[in-house]
């Protein structure tokens, strides 16, 4: 069993012994540090935090316990119960809140859960809040409120269908042609709270749905990170239906898989790549992904006139990133869409509109549509080393040897080749380098990717 404390927040397998696992204890006890955090960045009368979670089974567990430890520090919370994260996100900003927390382990399986943390931006927090939240937890120095001052909880379970409605809104998303297109498709909800929220944008959009494990029970049916090896179910029902297409989201939906109407997998590296070619076309301007997406997103945004840029890889990287180079749309190659003119955070709805309008403004087919992208083949290894081996000095010497080439050190060692990159991140938790290439062919990518392994074995001499 697994308990990661990081800047990010806190994640864990639930179950076992404190500090060793996600228990009630080390949820109160971040919750807590979390909540101190807040009070400590402006001093006044009252506080007010928004708190949602997924389906996971032990979801309404940890969130009574968040909540009430919350309101024992003098806070308000808004409570959304079932909902998603970028609901969450957006409920943030809308409720002028102090803060928000999710209650979600993303992809990973059902035994995990995770306190995921955002600041009143309704955006996640910065490693330097991060860290001061980490020493706050690890010096219990925490002091809760009187009787006379404590919080209370608001239950609000309306904020799914006001974020409908803020996706509705936005200028790049045309209802009317979207209804005109007469869509049927499938949703892969993986038994969580997109079984709810996907289905029901969708019904807005006059779209007929045919729901695949849209209860949200908790108990996922697959594995819930939605790539191809998982989706067999539905990459079947599609073509069975005589569907359109189908589409998958993470039990807190944030990442987004398209399946075309043949029952492939669009790719989840080009549901970024296809949302941002209609934006582009719309509103020109540039784009930020991190250093392991696709380089499709690139070729895209150059044939718009723009120019794209790359961040470390992690959410609240690329964020940054789009803020500083005033990007119109960005996001990762796990199917996350960022689209400043929502909100800085990936969301699988706004995704989902965007991705129809470019479909039904076009009118092919999904298949279509994807074979209208350069096609590039990604391949992702890793190669474990023994503790000892000076894995910052191993990564030094690839860069050096390849200095000849455009290299990029923001996050790893990156190189651009003409024909295929080379990204290598070195773990911090364990003594491994992960190893992401992408090229034209499938084979041409894990041959770039066992060269790569090749040449770091002969560096450390193993």
């Amino acid at each position: 069993m697994t308990l990661i404390k990081s800047i990010s927040g806190i994640r864990g397998t639930i179950g076992g012994t404190p500090e060793d696992n996600l228990t009630p204890i080390d949820a109160v006890k971040f919750a807590a540090a979390y909540g101190t955090f807040i009070k400590k960045q402006r001093n006044k009368d009252e506080y007010k935090i928004v708190v949602g979670r997924d389906a996971r089974l032990s979801g309404e567990m940890l969130q009574q316990l968040v909540m009430q430890t919350l309101v024992g520090l003098g806070i308000d919370v808004v409570d959304l119960d079932l909902s998603t994260t970028p609901t969450v996100e957006l409920a943030v900003k809308l409720e002028h809140a102090d803060g928000g927390i999710i209650l979600t382990a993303s992809h990973n399986p059902k035994q995990w859960n995770a306190l995921k943390l955002l600041d009143k931006n309704g955006e996640f927090l910065n490693a330097e809040a991060g860290a001061e939240i980490l020493k706050i937890a690890s010096e219990a120095s925490v002091s809760f409120a009187e009787v006379d001052q404590l919080g209370a909880i608001h239950k609000n379970d309306a904020y799914i269908d006001i974020h409908i409605d803020e996706v509705l809104d936005l200028e790049l998303v045309d209802e009317d042609a979207i209804k005109a297109a007469n869509f049927k498709i499938v949703v892969d909800g993986v038994n969580s709270t997109g079984g709810i929220a996907i289905p029901m944008l969708l019904e807005r959009l006059g779209v007929y749905v045919e729901k695949l494990y849209c209860e949200p029970t908790g108990n996922f049916p697959h594995n819930p990170e939605p790539l191809k090896e998982h989706l067999s179910d539905i990459c079947k029902l599609v073509p069975e239906e005589n569907a359109d297409l189908g589409i998958v989201v993470d039990p807190d939906v944030d990442r987004l898989a398209f399946i075309d109407e043949t029952g492939e997998m669009f790719g989840e590296e080009y549901t970024l790549v296809a949302c941002a070619d209609y934006v582009l076309s719309e509103n020109p301007g540039d784009t930020v992904s991190n250093l392991s997406s696709s380089r499709a997103l690139r070729d895209v945004t150059q044939k718009h006139g723009g120019t794209y840029h790359a961040a470390a890889v992690g959410e609240v990287n690329v964020v940054t990133k789009m803020k500083e180079v005033n990007a119109v749309i960005g996001g990762e190659g796990n199917g996350g869409i960022i689209f400043p003119e929502s909100h800085y955070g990936r969301d699988a709805l706004v995704g989902v509109a965007l991705f129809l309008t470019h479909l039904a403004k076009k009118k092919i087919k999904v298949s279509e549509l994807r074979a209208s992208y350069p096609a590039y083949f990604m391949s992702k290894k890793k190669i474990e080393l023994t503790p000892t081996l000076d894995v910052d000095g191993i990564l030094k010497e690839i860069e050096k040897r390849y200095q000849e080439e455009e290299v990029n050190t923001i996050d790893g060692v990156k190189i651009d080749f003409e024909n295929h990159w080379v990204h290598l991140r070195k773990s911090n938790t364990e003594p491994i380098i992960r190893i992401y290439t992408e090229a034209g062919s499938q084979s041409e990518a894990d041959q770039v990717a066992d060269g790569m392994i090749a040449a770091i074995k002969t560096i450390a001499g193993i």
